[in-house]
Order: structure tokens, then C-alpha cells, then sequence
């Protein structure tokens, strides 16, 4: 688990996509942010890696950063270019095969922690 990121106190993170370099037949990642509240999390993938079917038990916003991404949502599979949004409801089954080197971010939000 990445280092937790106090509620109560801003941040910036500058450069990231430069931090985070698609990396040859990987998929990597960065947590940017973690806390109760707001888990927001950079990915990097090579051409073909991929992300099997899965669900969170969070909301989920998905944004393309850059490259080309096939996301599925349920049964219903969208081609993704950069700037992107899907938005994923709790507990939506999803995946993804990257078409191009591409890096995504994931924004995973829990409502009930903020109560």
C-alpha cells in the first residue's frame, strides 16, 4: 500500500508523466494520491498489456492520457483516445487491452468515507 495522503492537506505532483515512462512488455503505476476518501492512481502500459475482467468496490473515473485503449465496461467495449472519460459505478466489471503505449489515470473515490 502506497504511503497514505493526509485528507486535510493539498499536494501537486509536477512532471508525472515523465516519472512514470511506458516501460517495454509492462504495465506499471503510480499512486499520485491515497487516502480514505480518494485513491488516484497513473498507469503506464506497452502495446498488447492488458487488464482482465474486474470490478472495485469504489466509483471509478478513467482517463486517458495518452496512446489508444480498447476499455470494456460489462459486455460493451469502447475505444479510447486521449482525453477520454469513463466513469464506472460501484462494483462494474471491466477491462482493458492497450493498442498503443499508453498511460491512463484512475481516479477510485469512496462517498462513504467523506460522511
Amino acid at each position: 500500500m502506497a504511503e497514505a495522503t493526509d485528507l486535510a492537506t493539498s499536494l501537486t505532483v509536477t512532471d508525472l508523466l515523465a516519472a512514470l515512462p511506458v516501460t517495454e512488455s509492462a504495465t506499471t503505476s503510480r499512486v499520485v494520491v491515497n487516502n480514505p476518501l480518494l485513491r488516484v492512481v497513473v498507469f503506464a502500459f506497452d502495446a498488447g498489456e492488458l487488464l482482465t475482467d474486474h470490478a472495485s468496490p469504489r466509483a471509478v473515473v478513467v482517463t486517458l492520457l495518452d496512446g489508444a485503449i480498447r476499455f470494456k465496461v460489462g459486455e460493451v467495449e469502447h475505444a479510447m483516445a486521449p482525453g477520454d472519460v469513463i466513469y464506472l459505478a460501484p462494483g462494474q466489471t471491466h477491462a482493458l487491452v492497450a493498442d498503443a503505449p499508453s498511460r491512463m489515470s484512475l481516479v477510485m473515490v469512496d462517498p462513504a468515507a467523506g460522511a
